[in-house]
């Protein structure tokens, strides 16, 4: 409710939270498909979950569910969209989904459709919806109220999009980048190689460097705490900590490998 009694459109808390310096720490849902998950990781103490069309199955109608809820608990959700086109960016929008992950941004100009798809004029050209998800079925919404909501992290993921490393990342429009390392350090030939680990580390860097120089924020995944702060404390506002599938099976492995162990007399 805003202070005249009327109901205001929900804002994004990422994005204010990033205004104010503030890491966002959040995990990505692969397998999960009940949106109470997202209660759960509330609860636990995350700041945002991100759910991946990508490589995992969840429909748009499961999206939706849970970008319903995501406004409703105030904490954000983030989708990684299976293509970073003009069709799943104004389907993902317009069912309230407030924070973009976008895969797959090799040159300038995926980056400047990547941000026109994602707002209303005069910032971009995003498709007009009426009332929806999208506005809190507001009708009297204004674009540029629906425009500061939208939150757009794209990833670079190949050795062309480094090679327009300063271009893409200057995009207007773009809020954050991050990296693909397993399709970057397969496409740089070090894939499961002893070089793998150094090289995405170089990249990383390459990556805060050019975020600092244009004032955006820098999105990284983790798979531990201690790396978790190395990129913290090189720069890093967003972390993406493990995964739903990950942590399952790291924690269910725990428990069979020891209580299932030859007793020792």
């Amino acid at each position: 409710m805003s202070d005249n009694g009327t109901t205001a459109l929900s804002t994004n808390p990422m994005k204010a939270a990033l205004a104010r310096g503030e890491i966002q720490l959040g995990t990505w849902l692969n397998l999960a498909r009940n949106p109470a998950t997202l209660t759960l990781l509330k609860t636990a103490g995350l700041d945002y979950a991100r759910l991946d069309m990508e490589h995992s199955s969840p429909s748009i109608e499961t999206v939706a569910d849970f970008a319903i809820l995501a406004r409703a608990l105030n904490f954000p959700l983030v989708v990684r969209p299976p293509e970073g086109n003009r069709e799943w960016i104004t389907r993902l929008l317009d069912v309230g989904v407030w924070c973009l992950h976008v895969p797959q941004v090799d040159t300038p100009d995926i980056a400047r459709q990547v941000a026109q798809a994602a707002h209303y004029a005069p910032q971009g050209m995003r498709g007009m919806a009426g009332i929806g998800s999208h506005n809190d079925f507001l009708g009297g919404a204004k674009l540029d109220e629906l425009n500061q909501q939208v939150h757009v992290t794209i990833m670079l993921e190949s050795a062309e999009a480094f090679s327009h490393l300063d271009e893409i990342v200057a995009t207007p429009g773009i809020d954050a980048v991050t990296l693909g390392p397993s399709d970057l350090a397969q496409e740089l030939g070090v894939f499961g190689t002893a070089r793998e680990k150094e090289t995405v580390d170089e990249h990383r860097l390459r990556l805060i460097d050019a975020a600092r120089r244009h004032g955006k924020d820098v999105a990284m995944l983790v798979q531990n705490l201690d790396d978790a702060e190395r990129w913290i404390a090189a720069g890093v506002k967003i972390v993406a900590y493990s995964s739903d599938v990950a942590i399952l099976i790291a924690g269910y492995q725990a428990a069979a490998r020891r209580l299932k162990a030859p007793a020792r007399v």
